[in-house]
Order: structure tokens, then sequence, then C-alpha cells
């Protein structure tokens, strides 16, 4: 049985019967975990072992593992500052910055790694406009080309830990107010300026650092009336030809607010996959994904296969090598003394 286009949630900390039936279905080829699904780093590894052997190929297993804000596993795990912290950095000793950031991506994917995770969606590349309810700290920096670069650090430790980065959220979030978990944002700048927050993907995409991208749920209404995620313009026009990504690109979350104006699940599954979509996730709203499922059960693309197969997980310590590594002890000291030492303020 090959993969589906579908990502989804389960209950809790193990599979229950349910979990286990709609895991099964053709149209399923993923699964994203939540805190709710986390007590402790051996009963993680114990659900993706779970989830794992359900079917062959494996499902992917994937978690929003940023750092800040967005990190759903915490005890157990090293606390990764926002990366809006790194920016700051940068601004003071851009080297130092750019070690930093290889250094939090490479734990990050070791750690993740060795609990059997795929992949983590991050970084987060858009820009710090300073206006967005839930961006904010989660950007790097508000200079695009910062932003590429410390993404591009991020990124390559995660490759090295075995980790694919995904980066989001295409073609930009940054400039909006609304939060599209709660609303539709609508983001009214011309194309010109909207280049600003494409470029670190263009900077990612040129140097073959990232395997999949996310799609933000905003409209750019002088660009096109629909949102990113179900635009045939920003998934083909631009991020396939004009940037030349041939990576997975996943929809995000088709259970927030901002996509409900747009059809019923299954219509909106349509919309996003026919738009050029890889791979959706719908989370949090079981009846609704037991639809859509059932809806895609026939549903096949076997050029997204060979995308999402690219996202697969590489190589995998057991924790307790990890743990009594050299390299990750030498990780872990440079971070605790980095977020210990006294902030240094910039002259205005």
């Amino acid at each position: 049985m090959s993969l589906g286009p579908v990502m989804l949630d389960v209950e809790g900390t193990a599979l229950s019967p349910a979990d286990r039936d709609l895991l099964t279905e053709p149209a399923v080829g993923g699964v994203i975990l939540f805190s709710r699904n986390y007590e402790s780093p051996r009963q993680i590894a114990e659900l993706i072992a779970e989830i794992r052997n359900l079917r062959s190929p494996a499902l992917l297993v994937a978690v929003d593992h940023e750092g800040g804000r967005v990190q759903r596993f915490r005890d157990g795990f090293t606390a990764i500052p926002p990366m809006q912290k790194l920016g700051h950095e940068y601004d003071q000793d851009p080297d130092r910055a750019r070690h930093l950031a290889r250094t939090v991506g490479w734990l990050v994917g070791s750690e993740l790694r060795s609990v059997g995770i795929d992949l983590g969606f991050a970084p987060c590349v858009d820009l710090d406009w300073g206006v967005s309810e839930i961006i904010g700290d989660r950007s790097f920096h508000r200079q695009p080309d910062v932003v590429a670069i410390l993404a591009a650090a991020y990124a390559r430790g995660l490759q090295s830990a075995g980790m694919a980065a995904v980066a989001k959220h295409f073609p930009g979030h940054g400039a909006v107010v609304a939060d599209s978990h709660l609303k539709l944002p609508i983001d009214r700048r011309d194309y010109g300026n909207i280049l600003d927050d494409m470029r670190p993907y263009e900077r990612m995409v040129e140097n073959n650092i990232v395997a999949g991208v996310m799609l933000a749920h905003v409209v750019y209404k002088n660009v096109d009336e629909m949102p990113a995620g179900f635009s045939k313009y920003w998934i083909e026009e631009e991020l396939r030809r004009r940037i030349g990504f041939g990576g997975a690109v996943f929809c995000d979350d088709l259970s927030m607010k901002a996509t409900v104006p747009y059809g019923g699940m299954v219509r909106r599954s349509n919309r996003a996959l026919r738009a050029g979509c890889d791979m959706i996730l719908i989370c949090n709203d079981r009846p609704a994904a037991e639809e859509a499922v059932e809806a895609l059960r026939d549903y096949s693309n076997p050029l997204s296969l060979v995308r999402l197969a690219r996202l697969r997980g590489m190589g995998k310590s057991l924790r307790e090598t990890l743990l009594s590594s050299d390299a990750w002890q030498q990780a872990t000291r440079e971070l605790d003394h980095w977020l210990e030492r006294p902030s240094l303020e910039l002259d205005a």
C-alpha cells in the first residue's frame, strides 16, 4: 500500500482502535503529533513504533517542533529558544548566530530522530514585520537575507541529524495581523512587496537545503483571489516554476477557520490537491478527517509519492547513545551558555 495524501492526528498517548482503523485507510500517508500525545521520550518512541508497524511503507510521522512557543515535546527534550533570539544574535555577531542556528537545528533533528520522528515542520521563514499575532518571535528576523542565512544554517543542522527541512509558510505569513487558526487573513500588498517574503525560499532552493514547503492560509488579494494553499498560481507559477522548487508541498491544517469559507472538508481537500499540494493536513476534527479519507480512497499521484519519500528520516541513534555522545553534550552546553549570557543591546 502506497502513502496517501492525508496527514492527520491521533487521540492520545497510545493508539485507540479507532486510530488504528483510520491509519490503515489508503488515503492516509502521515501522522502529526501534538503535546497531548506526549508523556515521555520512551512513551513517544513506543507510540511512533506502533504507528510505523501498522503498514508498509510506514506512515510519515511529523511534529511541529521549531522552538519557543512551538515545541510539542518538552520534558526530556532540550528547551529550544524562539528563533527571534537567533536573529538578535545575528545583529551582534553574524558568524556566531550562524553557528548557533546550525547547532539548534542539529539538536532539534537529532533528538526527534532518536525517538523516530521523520520530520519537524521547521524552519519558520516568515519575515518579522512586527504585526502578526501568530508569527511574532517565531521569525528569525525582519531582513529577508538574514532570515535566509539563519534558516539555511538551521536546515543544515537538521540535515546533519538525518532530518529534512520543511520551510513555512509560503509565500509569507508575517505581514498580516490575523491568525489563520481563527479567521482568514487578507494581505493587500502588491506582488513586488511580497517578493521579499519569498527570498528565503529562493535561497534555500538555490542551495538545495529544503525538501518540503508548507503553504500559508492567507489570501494575497492583489495577486490571487484564493488562499495560497488552494492556489495554482502560488504553487505552480511561483513556487514550482519561478523559484524552481521540486520537493513536497504541504497544505497547512484544513481544519483552521481560515479555510471554512471554501467548502466542506472534502471540497477543501480536493481544492488543495488540485492546486498542487502533495499532502494535506487535517487535525483536531476526526469526523471531517474520516469524510476526506473516504472521499480520497482512490486518489493517487505518483510524483507526490516520490517527493514524500524523500522526507523520511535518515539514521537513528538510540536516545541513550545520543545523550551520552560528545556532540550532544557539547551542543547543549553551548546552547545553555549562550542563553545564560546577558543580552547586549545595540546602540540605536
